[in-house]
């Protein structure tokens, strides 16, 4: 499943510069993961790099976008695919 940022958010950044796919974005107060390009790190790392690198646990499972790691996986292949179009 993508996963969220809740409001423990801090705003520092971390995970800005930590996620692979580029799928955190500046939100109004804290950060947001766009549910479209997150893979969980799947085809990148082993472990969320987002949820390593957070000092407060703000990055969490999105209940609203379950997907089993063959699904990630497949969107892995198709937004690596969109890059190298």
């Amino acid at each position: 499943m993508a996963l969220i940022i809740n409001d423990l958010c801090i705003a520092c950044d971390v995970c800005l510069k930590a996620c692979p796919n580029k799928a955190i974005t500046v939100g109004e107060d804290i950060f947001y993961i766009d549910p479209a390009l997150c893979t969980e790190c799947v085809g990148h790392h082993a472990v969320s790099q987002c949820v390593k690198v957070c000092p407060v646990a703000a990055c969490v499972a999105d209940p609203a976008h379950r997907e089993s790691k063959d699904e990630l996986q497949k969107k892995y292949e198709h937004l690596k695919a969109l890059k190298a179009a």
